[in-house]
């Protein structure tokens, strides 16, 4: 069997390779709010920003190519939800709704559901489809952040984007070549074992 034929259709997450049921759907959809939740705590303080550099953004953009649109989508509102209940797991240990970076939260969720959709459509099967998928995500995810951190924390929006933006770009640039590595190789792995 070629590899050409051994590769899952496109319309296939990497989850949709496991057995099908309830249970599963739940355990990844519990396991990718903790996941980002885990990394949001990987948090470096930018200086003259009040959003850090963290984890939270590459694991919920995996998250959401890992388990398609809806689960990531569920997978980040709940991650959202709990965080917003008081469980400290948004960035620095935070909680609750509020807060300058809050809007990247709500980005996410967005970005997840985003990337999910693109990968259903093969956007993970390539190191430039992953790249481009990878920057759809971050680019929503901005889309809401910067707005909201302008309005929260009183910033024009060339301020909000000077804050809130242009610093994180390197590490963006890092995470999405993580993401180019990890996921077509991921697929290739399975067309052999196919």
């Amino acid at each position: 069997m070629s590899a050409v034929a051994a590769t899952p259709r496109t319309g296939v997450v990497l989850a949709d390779l496991l057995p099908a049921t309830r249970t599963r759907d739940i355990a990844l959809v519990a396991g990718g709010a903790v996941l980002t939740g885990l990394a949001a705590q990987i948090a470096v303080p930018v200086p003259g920003s009040p959003v850090p550099v963290t984890g939270q953004t590459f694991a919920a953009l995996l998250v959401g190519t890992a388990l398609g649109a809806r689960r990531g989508f569920l997978s980040l509102a709940v991650y959202t939800l709990v965080g917003m209940a008081g469980v400290p797991w948004f960035a620095d240990g935070r909680s609750g709704p509020g807060g300058a970076s809050f809007g990247y939260v709500l980005g996410m969720l967005l970005a997840a559901t985003v990337v999910g959709a693109l990968a259903r459509r093969g956007g993970d099967r390539s190191v430039l489809r992953t790249a481009g998928t990878m920057v759809v995500g971050s680019a929503v995810t901005y889309a809401v952040g910067v707005p909201y951190l302008a309005m929260s924390a009183g910033l024009s929006l060339s301020a909000a984007v000077a804050a809130g933006l242009v610093p994180f770009l390197l590490g963006d640039a890092l995470k999405a070549a993580l993401a180019m590595g990890a996921l077509p190789t991921t697929w290739k792995l399975i067309g052999r074992r196919g």
